[in-house]
């Protein structure tokens, strides 16, 4: 079975998106759609903005966002997902390329999930870090331990774990972490605590724009962040989509799930590798690549 699989942050870069600009007429459509419903010139920044222009939040997730559900709707006839996922903000991109949202509304979301976060990182200092090289139940355990707020947040492939919560209490979690016998556990260059309890004040935001959209039946199965299982109720999907922002991202778990229900080639959708990389250090037998427009 096909399954496509889309990043999340950090994927973005200089530059992205161009080409899909100048080669389709259709990719320029949906991107001028997408300055109108932002109310800036989303394309700029993308095409010619600066690395630190991007990074920006509320250009971070739009601009990745665009990037994959262009590319998925620019690729037609040969885009026929059987299964797909998402990495974190990817989830919407996915939900989009499965029918389940409109472009209008997924970009919208999308948009008020980025603005949701940058507000809840600015009420309290919080951070995340990778952890690199333990066992998850030992990062799981010894998060619990600590007083303060630090969690496991995302489980992005075997032996490579991010936490997030709290600058003192993530602090702590590295340096025990790494008298445990962790490779690394490093503080990462983010905003703030993301899949952690930190993004309350997101998290209620966030819900009461999911509740007033309309989310259709999905044309395949998506494997949520938040159950790692296939879902495939538009009411179920939205309660979970909800419950995102506080909870882990299950990315090793999801890949699992996939494969074990008959996901035999995967295909990243959107900037950059990250997920390929992610896919050899889940199952190296599983045919993992990056969708590319015809010539």
């Amino acid at each position: 079975m096909k399954a496509y699989i889309f990043p999340g942050q950090g994927a973005q870069f200089t530059g992205m998106g161009l080409d899909l600009y100048e080669s389709s007429a259709l990719a320029q459509e949906y991107f001028e759609k997408a300055n109108d419903i932002l109310g800036f010139s989303i394309t700029d920044i993308m095409f010619e903005g600066t690395a630190e222009q991007l990074k920006e939040t509320k250009v971070t997730q739009p601009a990745i966002f665009l990037h994959s559900v262009i590319l998925a709707k620019v690729l037609g006839e040969d885009f026929k997902p059987e299964m797909v996922a998402g990495h974190s903000l990817g989830e919407l991109s996915a939900l989009v390329a499965n029918g389940v949202l409109s472009f209008e509304d997924g970009l919208k979301l999308v948009s008020k999930r980025a603005l949701a976060m940058q507000k809840a990182c600015e009420i309290a200092p919080s951070t995340m870090a990778a952890v690199l090289g333990l066992a998850d139940n030992i990062v799981e355990e010894t998060c619990a331990e600590i007083d303060g707020v630090v969690v496991a947040a995302n489980y992005n492939c075997p032996g490579q774990l991010v936490i997030s919560g709290e600058i003192t209490a993530v602090e702590k979690a590295c340096e025990i972490l790494t008298e445990k016998g962790a490779k690394r556990a490093i503080l990462l260059p983010v905003g703030g605590a993301f899949h952690s309890p930190m993004m309350e004040p997101a998290r209620e935001e966030l819900a009461a724009a999911i509740e007033e959209t309309v989310f259709s039946e999905p044309t395949c199965p998506v494997y949520q962040n938040v159950t790692a299982s296939a879902v495939t109720n538009a009411n179920e999907i939205k309660k979970n989509l909800i419950l995102q922002l506080t909870a882990p991202v299950r990315w090793t778990q999801s890949i699992q799930a996939m494969i074990a229900d008959g996901g035999t080639e995967f295909i990243e959708v959107g900037p950059g590798k990250v997920l390929q990389g992610l896919m050899r250090k889940i199952d190296r037998s599983v045919a993992a690549s990056g969708a590319v427009l015809a010539e």
